[in-house]
């Protein structure tokens, strides 16, 4: 149970991190969804948008967060 309670007091730590930093600094964070790489497609009937990069970034970013958290509760 202690490892549980760890893990739940972590996640809701990053919860507030990341809402605090679009709090903050969401006008800054305006070309996030809008780099190279993010697909869109607009015709007349259509409307696609697949965040191909922005994918890309946010795993990496998740996976070394991950990992950091992992190493912390071991």
């Amino acid at each position: 149970m202690e490892q549980s309670g760890k893990v739940i007091i972590l996640i809701g730590l990053s919860v507030v991190l990341i809402g605090l930093t679009v709090y903050a600094f969401g006008d800054k964070l305006s070309w996030l969804g809008h780099l190279p790489g993010d697909f869109k497609i607009e015709r007349e009937n259509l409307k696609i948008y697949f965040p191909l990069t922005t994918m890309i970034i946010l795993s990496l970013f998740l996976n070394i967060a991950f990992r950091i958290v992992k190493w912390i509760l071991q």
